[in-house]
């Protein structure tokens, strides 16, 4: 069969468009001589809508672009589209995640997704009631079942030990299927990739039966979907693989018996990184109708990142810089944050601080006096750069980037409404080594970061002679314990039995537990890790601290 893969960025709500370029992509793909065009899960409405499917309007709304598009499509081509659609069931959750097939003016077939994920950032089973049976759609020879996104995840353990009480796939083989297609809005993160191909090739090398995985592109909020939709061979073997980052419509044929060269997949940490931050970045902004963006430079190596990305995405001339030195920063940064702005060629204006700082502590002076000078003097330096950088949004109605990374939001090493205001934290789901590296991966093709920059020791610069280790470990060895904590799940003894001194664990795994109310309060964080801070991770603000009282019952 001549299939098509219509790999499309969606809008969530945005039906008209969404229905458009289903229609546009059909067209194409049917003029290319394919006989079935596949799009990703909810392709009509986006993905995720969350709550919008609590109202009824939404719902009716799919049906209407569903309609439109029966009467629309090209003849002679399935048109296979994702949606949501009332249960028709008498009992259970008011929705349905479901895909039908258009064919020649008809909804010849309809499948409603079977496995409904609750970890990590997902929430189906709060909207949708789960399909009650699995049924095959027969067609040019083949028998084909219609696997949405997590009905192909039976075989990985979302948590350890646990399964879901049904294996779609397996279901589908046993009732003599021939073809797995998977339409799917799986969002990306680092090495995801291997684990989807894992899951396609094991239906191959275990059933003799080729797998057709259509995904999602685009930035929705904090989740990137990175396309690199896959078809795997009846031998199990990688025989396709899309581009990521990118809207594709690819045509291939997918013949029995033929023999496949086998593809490598393509997978690489830090230039996949720089590709989902940047059309995360891009379609944040685009999506949420701001036209420019602008971010405080300080000279940094985490401000540095952002503004090279941010150019990366939207381009020079919807970019602006700022520089807000105070009676600490020192003139090296200064130059290092001029010499960045002239590299990316992006404006660069400089407003000194200090005048505004001195007026902030004469009026606190009153009920400052008997005290030594500590860290509020520092967050009140950062929060007077806040506070400038969001006048500015305010009027130009320019979405201001949050420059902190996943090392400071974790431990609380950043301050409320100063370095952690903005719109988006690009760079929020990154540890500070990883910053590091993403920076060397970035110059080794355009050297646009100073050397400078990337040598330097970091600091914040809000006291004389500071340094970020003055406060935090090495971020060598914060970073390594962070992970284990973080995105392993391991307890305060598990580490310190992996050789951590147990002092530093304590201190590390307290900071991170009292930091949870400034996390809450953080901008949304682009997704580039297993789990990143926000909806997929999600705990409670007033509470025991957990590593402490962990810490105590041994």
């Amino acid at each position: 069969m001549r299939m098509a893969i219509g790999q499309i960025n969606t809008i969530i709500g945005d039906f008209k468009k969404n229905r458009e370029k289903i229609l546009l992509y059909s067209e194409e793909a049917s003029k290319k001589g394919a006989e079935m065009v596949v799009f990703p899960e909810m392709s009509i409405c986006g993905y995720p809508p969350m709550d919008l499917l609590d109202h009824a309007a939404f719902a009716e709304e799919n049906v209407k672009s569903l309609r439109w598009l029966q009467k629309k499509c090209p003849p002679g081509i399935a048109v296979v589209v994702g949606y949501v659609d009332k249960n028709p069931l008498q009992s259970g959750k008011p929705l349905q995640n479901f895909v039908s097939v258009i064919l020649d003016g008809e909804i010849v077939h309809t499948q409603a997704k079977s496995l409904l994920p609750t970890y990590d950032v997902f929430d189906e089973a709060r909207y949708f009631e789960t399909a009650v049976k699995r049924r095959l759609f027969k067609y040019k020879g083949e028998r084909i079942g219609f696997a949405i996104c997590e009905d192909i995840w039976w075989e990985q353990e979302i948590t350890p030990g646990s399964r879901y009480p049904i294996d779609p796939v397996r279901d589908y083989l046993n009732q003599g299927a021939t073809l797995i297609v998977s339409p799917s809005a799986s969002p990306f993160y680092t090495g995801k990739s291997a684990i989807r191909l894992f899951l396609l090739s094991r239906i191959g090398k275990t059933s003799g039966v080729a797998a057709v995985y259509v995904n999602m592109v685009g930035g929705n909020d904090s989740l990137i979907f990175d396309g690199h939709s896959m078809v795997t061979s009846s031998e199990g073997k990688l025989i396709f693989q899309g581009k990521k980052f990118e809207e594709e419509l690819s045509i291939f044929e997918l013949e029995k018996d033929r023999k496949y060269p086998e593809l490598k997949l393509n997978q690489e940490k830090y230039k996949d990184i720089e590709g989902a931050l940047i059309i995360g970045l891009k379609d944040y902004l685009d999506k949420c109708g701001f036209n420019k963006a602008h971010l405080g430079l300080s000279g940094g190596v985490d401000s540095a990142l952002v503004a090279v990305l941010a150019v990366k995405a939207l381009g020079a001339n919807r970019v602006r810089a700022f520089a807000l030195p105070s009676p600490y920063s020192s003139e090296a940064s200064f130059r290092d944050a001029e010499s960045l702005s002239k590299k990316l060629d992006i404006r660069l204006d400089v407003f000194p601080i200090e005048k505004i700082f001195s007026s902030f502590l004469e009026e606190l002076e009153p009920v400052f006096r008997g005290r030594e000078p500590d860290k509020t003097e520092e967050n009140i330096q950062a929060r007077i750069r806040g506070t400038l950088l969001m006048g500015y949004s305010n009027k130009w109605d320019s979405l201001l980037l949050a420059t902190g990374n996943k090392s400071e939001l974790a431990t609380g090493y950043c301050t409320l409404y100063g370095d952690m205001a903005g719109g988006l934290a690009v760079i929020g789901d990154l540890f500070k080594t990883e910053v590091y590296e993403l920076c060397k991966h970035i110059n080794s093709k355009d050297k646009i970061i100073p050397d400078s920059i990337l040598a330097k020791a970091p600091s914040a610069e809000l006291k004389p002679d500071q340094k970020d280790q003055d406060t935090l470990p090495p971020y060598e060895v914060l970073d390594r314990l962070l992970t284990l904590y973080i995105l392993n799940n391991l307890t305060h003894q598990e580490i310190v039995d992996l050789g951590f001194e147990p002092q530093l664990v304590h201190k590390v795994l307290t900071m991170v537990g009292r930091a949870e109310y400034k996390r809450r309060q953080a901008p949304p964080v682009l997704k580039v890790s297993p789990r990143a801070f926000g909806t997929g991770r999600r705990m409670p603000i007033a509470r025991e601290i957990y590593e402490t009282f962990q810490e105590n019952s041994g």
